[in-house]
């Protein structure tokens, strides 16, 4: 039965304001790599850990993310993941299979069954892409994007945080679709997604004056991954019958108090449908996005840029750093590579 070395991630205290390194702690403990007598739970080796936004919402007391328990201080982070099986007490899984769902920040984890979402089975694409765009960014970009935006050729769509996990997908999706895309970002060079145009938001000191002018005729689609000032801009360029998907709201999450949105009377006066979206509803329909993405993939049909991090040391750097824009592509942080 060994016992083994086990590097973790682990949340300090609960986090009030913006996220810092300091909130997180690299701690190292040890793991014995058998299952229990009679348990049902699977052990995995950890490969890619996924950092995401919402994991910001995780680290306060008050629980806002439904499914989701906060984060423990003093206990590892967890989030989504590729990992390989390295014992299973469920009959679903068996020693070697790769899977990706829910796992800790650390190198080796005991999960429960329930929190593995789905077996990996194309293995001649990058094991790395099961934490984006065959992963739950990926869902979330296809769900939003088709389920809830209904997108029509020809239509004007904007996206925010459009280098990011999802919005470089969204961005791409909609041009597959024959529609005309903008997307914002951090800096002007982060538009390496094939997009008819981008701009950076930071140079743009009126929202509602940028947006007029790459979108003269108005907006059909907003992906909404930002929130606060660009969505009451949007709201004052949108199309009759335009649809909002809001998606997230990454300028947000580390506010005390969240800013204010003025525009909401435009959703009356232009019958604008606004829906949220939660990628958990649509895992049912996962295998749609398979079929649409791998053969684009395969193709090179779809640009997919990651920015890899290595080993959990860099872990607490890589997650703070989609709060400063400092990330181009999908952050993926890698802990082995099988």
């Amino acid at each position: 039965m060994a016992e083994v070395k086990n590097k973790q991630v682990v949340l300090k205290d609960y986090v009030t304001g913006f996220l810092k390194e300091s909130d997180l702690d690299l701690v190292e403990n040890t793991i014995t790599l058998k299952l229990p007598e009679g348990s049902n739970e699977i052990l995995l080796k950890n490969l890619y850990l996924s950092c995401d936004p919402f994991m910001r919402n995780l680290m306060s007391d008050i629980g806002i993310l439904e499914k989701f328990l906060p984060y423990a201080p003093g206990s590892p982070l967890f989030g989504y993941g590729v990992a390989k099986v390295l014992e299973s007490g469920h009959p679903d899984y068996k020693k070697g299979d790769l899977v990706w769902g829910f796992t800790k920040w650390e190198e080796y984890s005991l999960v429960p069954s329930s929190r593995i979402l789905f077996k990996i089975e194309h293995t001649d694409v990058p094991l790395s892409y099961y934490t984006g765009i065959l992963g739950m960014p990926g869902m979330t970009a296809y769900a939003g994007f088709f389920e809830v935006g209904l997108p029509k050729k020809g239509e004007k769509v904007f996206v925010s945080a459009a280098s990011g996990a999802v919005g470089q997908l969204v961005g791409q999706f909609a041009k597959l679709t024959g529609c005309y895309v903008v997307g914002s970002a951090g800096s002007k060079d982060k538009n390496k997604f094939g997009f008819d145009d981008a701009f950076n938001y930071k140079e743009e000191p009126d929202l509602d004056a940028a947006l007029k002018r790459y979108f003269p005729e108005g907006i059909d689609i907003y992906f909404e991954n930002v929130g606060g000032k660009t969505l009451d801009a949007v709201l004052l360029n949108m199309r009759v019958h335009g649809r909002i998907v809001v998606c997230g709201m990454i300028s947000q999450y580390n506010r005390a108090q969240p800013e204010g949105v003025t525009n909401l009377g435009n959703l009356i006066m232009k019958r604008i449908r606004m829906q949220g979206l939660a990628v958990t509803d649509y895992y049912p329909m996962y295998h749609k996005l398979v079929e649409y993405v791998v053969p684009k993939i395969k193709e090179e049909k779809i640009v997919y840029v990651e920015d890899i991090a290595e080993g959990l040391e860099n872990g607490p750097a890589a997650l703070v750093g989609l709060f400063n824009g400092r990330n181009v592509g999908k952050q993926v942080l890698v802990l082995a590579r099988e």
